[in-house]
């Protein structure tokens, strides 16, 4: 069994105290955070797109949360119902303890959200009760939600923690609207402070099979991730205190836990006919990433890129999101405990929290889109999604001088202590010529869109698909690209 690993899935930072807070073993936020907020002014009707901001200090206390849109969201869970998107997400506001309760977001567009209400007025009480059994206090906050809709019910699982290690539970709620209210039903799964061999019980998510069996994931550190079967009738455990099977775990290096995993979320691709869990490395303030792997079952095995049981004791790629930074930007770090979710026209899209190089306790929501390689393995939009025009690029606009990112890796064992540095990824030059060569005669590319290929002198061999973007970074539109290289690590690119 793993020494407990701290994970502020939570990351309430008390800023004005020039305090770095909570942690999965702090103590949680303040007692008196502030009050709830009643209802908020009206913003302008006409929303601008750079009002999306970093850092957004003067709009992150309670009281305005009307204008916070994407801002203050950590750990989102996203569902489409009707003409909205929901989100919820983690008890977080930067700079300020706030209402237990788990916000709830909605949009049109996937850009433009606006906060409706929370989940609880609370503590739930069967979540809260479980933990004082145990000789603990519940932190005042919930964290890492997961909503879904089973028939004509919404259902929402929470996750619990307190400062004792691993000592956590994950609850369901129901209601019929997608706001509430909503009501506490019970407890799927518990953790325990001692010494059997289990994970954390928080960051819950689901996946329904075509077969309509309920299959739920969950785990943070400990003893990596979980899936255990779901009674679809209640959305309860299928085995009454049955904590599931082990699926996925990390590496060792000298002896040492390669860093956390944690915050699963599996999808079943039925164009693809397979099982896809999306899982969170390493630390949230700084290293944070997301890796996949696939599965023919819903309890797997599931595979990474090299075709090895993501289960065994190995770090597992391919890597499809981690903290970047392209030119006159400071980057983001922080990027990822996902949400993925899809539109009901077969788009695909990847939800996640990002924090600013230039302030890593900011909190905001990304949502990028996601394409599928030829072979099956999901890759992530460079940029965020933007009403974007989904139109082929023509091969005439190809050519021209790009930023290119590798999102190379490498192992720093540990965690909030040892994983300081984000290790951003950052952009270099790349010259795609008009007569088919790349840079300085460094290699060729050919163009079939929307796939372009990229075949480097040095051996490697980047197959990216090219879309029109955003650029986020200097607020104008382009050409983007992503995709995997001959050795599955992810490459991003932009047009200048």
């Amino acid at each position: 069994m793993l020494r407990y690993i701290s994970k502020c899935t939570l990351s309430i930072i008390l800023i004005g105290a020039m305090t770095a807070g909570c942690s999965k073993t702090d103590s949680g936020p303040a007692q008196n955070p502030d009050p709830v907020p009643g209802p908020g002014p009206s913003p302008s009707p006409a929303f601008d797109i750079n009002s999306i901001r970093d850092n957004y200090e003067d709009i992150a206390s309670p009281e305005k949360y009307f204008f916070w849109g994407s801002h203050n969201v950590h750990d989102p869970s996203i569902i489409k119902t009707g003409e909205y998107y929901y989100a919820y997400s983690t008890d977080v506001a930067w700079g300020h303890a706030i209402r237990a309760g788990l916000q709830i977001r909605r949009s049109k567009d996937l850009v433009e959200w606006k906060t409706v209400g929370w989940v609880f007025d609370g503590l739930p009480a069967k979540g809260a009760s479980f933990i004082r059994q145990n000789n603990s206090e519940p932190f005042g906050s919930l964290w890492a939600p997961y909503v879904l809709k089973v028939g004509n019910e919404y259902r929402l699982y929470y996750s619990l923690s307190s400062a004792k290690p691993r000592l956590s539970v994950i609850g369901l709620a129901t209601a019929s609207s997608p706001e509430g209210p909503w009501r506490e039903k019970d407890l799927v799964v518990v953790s325990r402070d001692d010494q059997t061999i289990q994970t954390n019980a928080i960051d819950p998510a689901v996946v329904v099979t075509p077969s309509g069996e309920h299959w739920f994931y969950y785990g943070s550190a400990w003893d990596g991730i979980y899936a255990l079967p779901l009674d679809p009738v209640t959305g309860l455990a299928k085995s009454p205190g049955y904590k599931g099977k082990r699926i996925a775990n990390r590496g060792f290096t000298g002896g040492k836990y390669n860093g956390n995993i944690e915050g699963p979320e599996v999808i079943y691709n039925s164009q693809l006919k397979k099982y896809y869990l999306f899982i969170s490395y390493d630390w949230l303030e700084s290293k944070y990433n997301v890796r996949v792997a696939k599965a023919d079952n819903p309890d797997g095995p599931f595979y990474d890129y090299n075709g090895k049981d993501v289960n065994i004791n190995e770090d597992h790629g391919p890597m499809i999101l981690a903290p970047y930074q392209f030119r006159n930007h400071s980057g983001y770090q922080g990027v990822a405990h996902n949400a993925v979710f899809e539109d009901g026209a077969g788009q695909y899209y990847i939800a996640h929290q990002a924090r600013p190089g230039n302030g890593k306790f900011f909190m905001n929501l990304h949502v990028r889109k996601i394409f599928w390689t030829p072979d099956g393995w999901p890759v992530v939009s460079p940029e965020r999604y933007a009403w974007e025009d989904n139109s082929l690029v023509p091969s005439a606009d190809i050519s021209g001088s790009y930023e290119q990112i590798v999102l190379g890796y490498r192992v720093v064992p540990g965690y909030a202590e040892e994983q300081v540095s984000p290790d951003f990824q950052v952009s270099v030059d790349l010259m795609v010529n008009a007569n088919g060569s790349l840079n300085n005669n460094a290699g060729t590319w050919n163009y079939n869109a929307p796939w372009l290929e990229l075949k480097w002198n040095n051996g490697y061999t980047d197959r990216v698909m090219v879309q029109r973007g955003r650029d986020w970074e200097n607020k104008k539109n382009t050409i983007i690209f992503t995709g995997l290289n001959n050795e599955g690590v992810a490459v991003w690119g932009k047009k200048k």
